[in-house]
């Protein structure tokens, strides 16, 4: 079964007359991990939180089409049994902490205790997440006194607590320097090993093409380009609904342009390495 099935699904706001998203239809997998790339304003982050069900049980609006959850229509579910299913990391950190509660620890066990998980349990998972994201240095300090980069690990860690088989991460780096940047993708390796299903809204593109298996292009509101990441990133005209390619795609197509073409199109700098090299030893240039 589908973890995630969108069937010719259409969305829009209250008091607006345009549409955000526009007729989407798609099929996640369960256990893959998948990219949203795209224009600002392409309609990523409306798709996460219909696909989350903040559409239509919080945000309301008129929504067309079938959005199936494990089967289950997404109407027919109730948000809390979401919550516990399908985690989210906000784009924001600031606003993923609760402001509650007054410690570290406090505050990555909240959804635990929510669900009424044992407190051995909590005290175990809670441990055990800390020690992964190595925050076990801030378990006592207050959480609304953090950088932004050490919020956005408790916000990760509040999620991994609960150990949902889904997970949409809304461009998680955002607001985080280069070295911040690589401790949130050190996680995201995390999860992709521990094969979750995840949906990843990220402007990096070098990085959407090192860890997803599938990349979705919104443009508009719509589905615009969709597929393996090979084939998207590799793509020049996802250029012109305005979202990036990656540089060692752009290297290739300069390399095809000058008419010394690449076995494949790389998108990442390891193929890259590897084709080049390929080419000398066939070729001598």
């Amino acid at each position: 079964m589908a973890a995630i099935e969108l069937k010719d699904v259409s969305y829009r706001h209250p008091y607006t007359k345009e549409s955000a998203l526009k007729h989407i239809t798609y099929t996640f997998e369960p256990g893959k991990f998948y990219g949203v790339i795209g224009e600002n304003g392409g309609g990523k982050t409306t798709l996460c939180n219909l696909i989350r069900g903040l559409i239509p049980h919080f945000y309301k609006g008129r929504l067309k089409g079938d959005v199936l959850i494990d089967g289950k229509d997404i109407r027919d579910w109730v948000l809390s049994d979401l919550s516990a299913k399908i985690g989210y990391v906000f784009q924001n950190p600031f606003t993923q902490i609760s402001s509650i509660k007054s410690t570290v620890f406090e505050e990555v066990a909240l959804g635990l205790e929510n669900l009424g998980v044992p407190k051995d349990e909590i005290i175990s998972r809670v441990t055990t997440v800390c020690e992964q994201l190595k925050i076990t240095d801030l378990i006592k300090n207050d959480p609304n006194e953090l950088s932004g980069g050490q919020k956005q690990r408790v916000a990760f860690a509040s999620i991994l607590a609960m150990d949902m088989d889904m997970m949409i991460i809304d461009e998680p780096t955002s607001q985080l320097d280069p070295e911040g940047t690589e401790d949130v993708f050190s996680i995201i390796k995390l999860l992709k090993d521990q094969h979750k299903t995840i949906i990843l809204v990220e402007h990096k593109i070098d990085l959407i093409a090192e860890y997803c298996e599938e990349i979705l292009v919104m443009s508009n509101g719509r589905l615009a380009f969709s597929g393996p990441t090979h084939e998207v990133l590799g793509n020049p005209a996802i250029m012109e609904v305005g979202a990036m390619m990656p540089q060692s795609a752009v290297f290739g197509h300069a390399m095809k342009a000058a008419g010394k073409p690449l076995q494949q199109i790389p998108i990442n700098q390891a193929e890259a390495v590897e084709f080049v090299n390929a080419r000398k030893e066939h070729y001598g240039n």
